[in-house]
């Protein structure tokens, strides 16, 4: 398998199954609220790291997700002394309309489809799922 035709399948899938983009919204923003939705224990120590930018920098990034409304803190239970990143409600729709493919067009893709061909690629798309998170 070339990885450059995976890719290219992959971007194609994007390309025509993506929700409307309605809201302004940059690139960072989405890797912020990613990497927040993905993981556990986020804070602005690791927001900075996986976006490979100052901590300042990071703490602007999320102050304007904050204000936004995308993004609310908490003290950690253990380490009052850490604050913990999470996403609001408006956060969480905001990441799946902007990373997700649409619903509605997988569904009527989906419908055409035999069984066999639905139960193929969903194996295939859990074990890339599974093995990415390995990475």
């Amino acid at each position: 398998m070339k990885v450059e035709e995976l890719n290219s399948y992959w971007t194609s899938i994007y390309y025509h199954l993506h929700y409307t983009h309605q809201e302004k919204i940059t690139h960072q923003t989405i890797r912020l609220l990613q990497h927040i939705d993905k993981s556990s224990s986020v804070g602005i120590r690791e927001i900075a790291d996986y976006l490979t930018i100052s901590h300042n920098t990071a703490s602007e990034h999320v102050k304007r997700s904050i204000e936004k409304g995308y993004v609310y803190k908490n003290r950690d239970i253990q380490d009052e002394r850490k604050v913990i990143l999470h996403l609001t409600e408006a956060g969480k729709d905001i990441l799946k309309r902007n990373s997700s493919l649409d619903e509605e067009k997988l569904s009527a893709i989906l419908r055409e489809m035999t069984a066999s061909e639905k139960q193929l690629i969903q194996q295939a798309f859990q074990l890339l799922s599974e093995r990415a998170e390995h990475v």
